[in-house]
C-alpha cells in the first residue's frame, strides 16, 4: 500500500510538472462546478459558455470589456475518460421555440472552451495572442460533500446524522426502525438492506424540502454501485458492546470502504487538479424551507471549506503536492427570483453565511467570495399595487403552466443576523416574517448577433473566478 501511495505520488508529480512546462505556451484553467440542492449548475455551465463565445452581455468582465478576448470556441478536452458536458443540447433546450430547463447531470463531467486572448500592457505590446484553455469540470455537490467524511469516524457521523434528524419529521420512519433494532445483535442482511433503504429514503425527503446537508452523497446517485455492500449502511448509535460479527462492526466497516473506494478515488483523481472552483446555493430556496434547512446550509459551507482548507495533516493536503485551489466562489442563484432592490440583501446573507463558515472552519488559503447571480434570467421586474403598497415585485412564466404571473416573495431582512441568528438556534419556523419561493420557465428570448443569455453578474462572478488569466 505505501509503495503504491509513492508511485502515485511520483506519477502524480511527474504529470504536474509536465502539464506546468505545457502551461508556459498555452496556460490552463481547470475550473471546478458544483451545486447545492437545485442551484442550477447545468444552467450556470452553460450560460457561461455562451456568454463567454459571445461576449456582449459580459461588461464586468475586464477582459471582455477592455478587448483582450479576441475569440472563443470550444475544443475536445483533455480527459477522453470523463463525459462531455451536453452543452449544445442544454443551450438549445433553454433558448428553443419551446425553452424549457435542461436535464441535470447526475455525474462528473466536462467541457473546454479556448479563449484567444491578447495580453495588456507592456508584454502584449511585444507578443501576439496567446491562447488559454478553461477547462469546466462539473459534479454534483453531494460528492463534495462527502469530503467531510473523510476525517470523521464512523462514530462521529452516525452522531451527527442522528443529532440532525433528531427534530426532522422526514427521519420518523428511520427512527422508528431504530427503535426496533440492536446494533450489537449480528448482521442480517436483509435489516442491514432495509436499514440503508429507510435512511436513503430519508436523504431524498429532505432534499426535497431544501435541506442540503443529505450525506453520503452516492445514497442520492448511486449509479453503478446501486445495491452494493458499500451504499449498505446508515447511521447508528454506538452500542456498549460490540461484537465482531455484530450489525455496528459492519456498517463502520462499510462506511470506511465507502471513504476510502468511492471518496478518494474521486478526490485524488479529479478533485486535486481544480484550480477554480465555484460553489451554487439556492439559497432562497433555504430560506423559504425555513430556519433549519437554512442551517444545515450553513453547515455544508464549513463542511466545503473544511474540504478546501491547507494543512499537512489533512489528508487531501497529502494529495495536492503543494498544489491548491485559488479561488472559491459561492454564488446565492435565481436572483432573478427577486426583484433587484433585494439582490444587496440576497448577498449580504451570503456574505455573512460565508464568514461564518470560515470561522468556524478555522479557514485560510484561498481567495474567497460570496455573491447573488442568475445564470439565466427568467424573469421581467414590474411594481404592482397591493391594499394601498407598492410592490417590487417579478414576472414570468410558472414551470407548472406556462401562464404568466407576477411574484412578491416577501422582504428579505436588511441584516443577516435576523436569518442566521435563528438557523443557529434550530428554530422550526420564522417568527415575524414568511418567504415564498416560485419555479418559473426560461423566458422566450430572441439573441441578437454578439450576445449570450440574459443573466445577472454572471459577468462579476466571472472576473472573479477567471479574469486574471483574461488580461
Amino acid at each position: 500500500m505505501i509503495i503504491n501511495n509513492i508511485v502515485d505520488g511520483v506519477t502524480r508529480t511527474i504529470e504536474d510538472a509536465t502539464s506546468s512546462v505545457t502551461g508556459m505556451f498555452e496556460p490552463e484553467i481547470r475550473l471546478g462546478v458544483t451545486g447545492l440542492s437545485r442551484a442550477g449548475k447545468t444552467v450556470f455551465i452553460t450560460s457561461l459558455i455562451a456568454n463567454l463565445m459571445d461576449r456582449g452581455r459580459m461588461p464586468q468582465l475586464q477582459g471582455a470589456a477592455h478587448g483582450n478576448i479576441k475569440s472563443a470556441y470550444l475544443r475536445p478536452q483533455p480527459d477522453d475518460t470523463i463525459a462531455r458536458f451536453d452543452y449544445e443540447t442544454h443551450l438549445a433546450a433553454m433558448t428553443g421555440p419551446e425553452p424549457h430547463w435542461p436535464q441535470s447531470t447526475r455525474t462528473i463531467s466536462e467541457l473546454r472552451l479556448s479563449l484567444k486572448v491578447q495580453p495588456g500592457g507592456l508584454i502584449g505590446t511585444f507578443s501576439g495572442p496567446r491562447t488559454v484553455h478553461l477547462d469546466i469540470v462539473d459534479y454534483p455537490g453531494e460528492w463534495l460533500l462527502d469530503l467531510g467524511l473523510i476525517d470523521k469516524s464512523f462514530a462521529e457521523w452516525s452522531q451527527d446524522s442522528l443529532e440532525r434528524a433528531s427534530n426532522r419529521d422526514a427521519a420518523q420512519a428511520y427512527r422508528d426502525l431504530l427503535d426496533k433494532t440492536d446494533s450489537s445483535a449480528k448482521l442480517v442482511e436483509p435489516a442491514a438492506q432495509e436499514l440503508a433503504s429507510v435512511y436513503t429514503a430519508y436523504l431524498h425527503d429532505i432534499r426535497e424540502a431544501g435541506f442540503s446537508d443529505a450525506t453520503p452523497g452516492r445514497f442520492l446517485l448511486p449509479g453503478e454501485l446501486d445495491g452494493s455492500p458499500v451504499l449498505t449502511f446508515a447511521p447508528l448509535p454506538k452500542p456498549d458492546s460490540q461484537p465482531r460479527n455484530s450489525l455496528y462492526r459492519e456498517f463502520e466497516r462499510r462506511y470506511e470502504a465507502y471513504k476510502s473506494k468511492v471518496v478518494k478515488p474521486f478526490f485524488r483523481d479529479h478533485f486535486s487538479r481544480i484550480d477554480r472552483q465555484v460553489v451554487l446555493v439556492d439559497a432562497l430556496g433555504a430560506i423559504h424551507a425555513g430556519p433549519q434547512a437554512l442551517d444545515a446550509l450553513r453547515r455544508s459551507m464549513v463542511d466545503i471549506l473544511q474540504a478546501f482548507r491547507p494543512g499537512r495533516s489533512s489528508w487531501l493536503g497529502s494529495i495536492l503536492f503543494g498544489k491548491k485551489v485559488e479561488k472559491i466562489l459561492f454564488a446565492a442563484t435565481k436572483a432573478d427570483h427577486l426583484h433587484h432592490s433585494q439582490h444587496g440583501r440576497l448577498t449580504a446573507i451570503m456574505e455573512a453565511l460565508l464568514r461564518d463558515a470560515k470561522d468556524r472552519a478555522d479557514f485560510a488559503g484561498a481567495q474567497t467570495s460570496a455573491m447573488s447571480i442568475a445564470a439565466f434570467r427568467a424573469t421581467v421586474e414590474q411594481q404592482m399595487d397591493h391594499e394601498g403598497d407598492t410592490l417590487d415585485v417579478v414576472r414570468g412564466a410558472l414551470l407548472s403552466t406556462g401562464k404568466q404571473a407576477a411574484f412578491y416573495p416577501g422582504d428579505l431582512p436588511s441584516d443577516p443576523s435576523k436569518l442566521i441568528g435563528p438557523a443557529r438556534d434550530g428554530d422550526a419556523k420564522w417568527l415575524d416574517a414568511d418567504y415564498s419561493v416560485m419555479a418559473f420557465a426560461p423566458a422566450d428570448i430572441e439573441l441578437n448577433v454578439g450576445d449570450g443569455p440574459p443573466h445577472i453578474r454572471l459577468d462579476k462572478a466571472a472576473e472573479f473566478l477567471i479574469g486574471d488569466r483574461l488580461v
